[in-house]
Order: C-alpha cells, then sequence, then structure tokens
C-alpha cells in the first residue's frame, strides 16, 4: 500500500495508473493539504476519470 499523503512523486509514479502523475499530486497535496479520501485524486490535473479501481486498490490515506 502506498500512502498518498506520504509518499514522494517517485513512489506514487511506481503506482500503476499513476505514472508520470507523482509530481502533480505531490505539488496538489502542498497546495490543498492532505487528502482525506481516494476520491480526490480526480482533482489533481490530468487525473480526472483516469484512477481505476485497481489502482485505488494499491493506495491509502
Amino acid at each position: 500500500m502506498i500512502d498518498i499523503n506520504t509518499a514522494d512523486q517517485d513512489a506514487l509514479d511506481s503506482v500503476e495508473g499513476l505514472r508520470g502523475h507523482g509530481p502533480e499530486i505531490v505539488r496538489y497535496r502542498g497546495e490543498r493539504g492532505r487528502f482525506t479520501d481516494l476520491r480526490q485524486l480526480d482533482e489533481v490535473p490530468g487525473l480526472s476519470g483516469k484512477v481505476s479501481d485497481e489502482t485505488r486498490a494499491r493506495l491509502t490515506v
């Protein structure tokens, strides 16, 4: 499990379905604070509607 609130961009990029979006996730987290729900990944630029249930199963908040 990867915690999207503590993982660095390299760890996030290692997750299938998030590759290439690690920097955006870290930037979003820095600007808006911690994630409280995995559904918030849809608010990250470039990820809206792209995060599958399979990817979410590898993540935690």
